[in-house]
């Protein structure tokens, strides 16, 4: 059974498979040397563009085309050696769309990557932002369908397989149902994910606050998003989940924002000195935009008051900073100058004890 694999039994001479072997190494050879000038010329080529994607673009298709110019050298050499002719025809319908799909994979790839690059230095972060995830999504959906259409295509060269599709064909009907069915969940995230990047509702680098969670956003994918808190946690929320529910982006237009710090005291409290005061410390505080800044009375209770002391920053994390720092300087200023305005819950201990005596005597 096993003899047919015997090399001495094969019906080729040594003669012929020598030129066979020294055929398909010359064009191999010469397939490389046609790559090596061809992409020394394009490096030329590409170093006077001031664009940055092409020299991305070309860096990512080197490896890929060098393969596909080899196969191709080697089909060539096929079509004139009977001996490797038919072996070639059954290998090349499996090797050209894997070939021909990471090609077309490594340049989506590239694309993508060159257009982050050229697009690092941009002033303007909010519409940096809103390009990467539109980059970054799209890139993503053409690359999982090219993965898609060159399995499809190196599976369909396999008898079997090609068979069950026949079949399936003949009852399009019930497998259009079945796919559709086991599909739904895949299709869902894949149609979110088209939304996302076309409508934006959120972006790469803004802060969302999803579930009482707050979080700067990592990546967004078809199915997921994942938003990394100030602790270092990651949240993964399904895509779908900022589509069909409400969620709060704190960066959507422009990291400025304005944040209020609450202080609640007694009501016998006098409320222009301490306007006076936060007034001036965040007027000399350089975290401080300008733009907003305000102390309102915004309840009051027999037992207390509330004061809402509002101001601005450029960013979201200047203005935690400086909302921690108002808070640290006012609550020490009150206990300073106006200790009375703290409101102080206190058990009189000895007094009660006093009473109860008088009372049982």
């Amino acid at each position: 059974m096993l003899e047919r694999f015997d090399p001495r039994n094969w019906p080729v001479s040594t003669e012929a498979l020598i030129e066979t072997l020294i055929a398909l190494g010359i064009a191999v050879v010469a397939a490389w040397l046609l790559h090596w000038v061809l992409f020394a010329i394009l490096r030329r080529v590409v170093a006077r563009s001031e664009s940055q994607i092409d020299d991305v673009v070309l860096s990512a298709v080197r490896r890929p085309l060098r393969l596909a110019m080899v196969a191709l050298a080697i089909s060539i050499a096929a079509e004139n050696e009977a001996l490797v002719g038919r072996g070639w025809d059954m290998l090349a319908g499996f090797l050209v769309p894997a070939v021909l799909g990471w090609v077309a994979f490594a340049t989506v790839k590239g694309l993508a990557k060159g257009y982050a690059v050229q697009m690092a230095g941009v002033d303007d972060l909010v519409a940096h932002r809103g390009r990467m995830t539109r980059i970054a999504i799209l890139s993503r959906t053409v690359r999982v369908a090219i993965v898609i259409i060159t399995v499809s295509l190196v599976m369909l060269n396999i008898p079997g397989v090609r068979d069950v599709g026949t079949t399936m064909l003949a009852s399009a009907g019930l497998a259009a149902l079945a796919v559709g069915a086991a599909a739904q969940p895949a299709l869902k995230s894949l149609i979110a994910g088209l939304q996302m990047a076309l409508t934006q509702p959120l972006r790469i680098g803004d802060l969302v606050k999803v579930d009482g969670q707050a979080g700067r956003v990592e990546e967004i994918r078809m199915s997921f998003v994942t938003v990394r808190t100030w602790d270092e946690r990651v949240l993964v929320v399904p895509t779908s989940r900022f589509l069909d529910q409400s969620f709060e982006n704190w960066s959507r237009v422009s990291e400025k924002l304005t944040g209020p710090v609450f202080l609640h005291l007694d009501p016998d409290t006098e409320i222009e000195p301490i306007r006076e005061e936060f007034e001036r410390f965040v007027k000399e505080h350089p975290l401080w935009d300008g733009r907003n800044l305000a102390l309102l009375m915004t309840e009051a209770y027999p037992e207390s008051i509330e004061l809402r002391l509002s101001m601005s920053a450029d960013t979201i994390g200047d203005l935690w900073t400086l909302r921690c720092a108002v808070r640290e300087h006012m609550l020490a200023w009150l206990r300073k100058n106006q200790p009375g305005a703290l409101i102080r819950h206190r058990l009189e201990v000895d007094a009660a004890n006093q009473r109860a005596q008088e009372a049982n005597a």
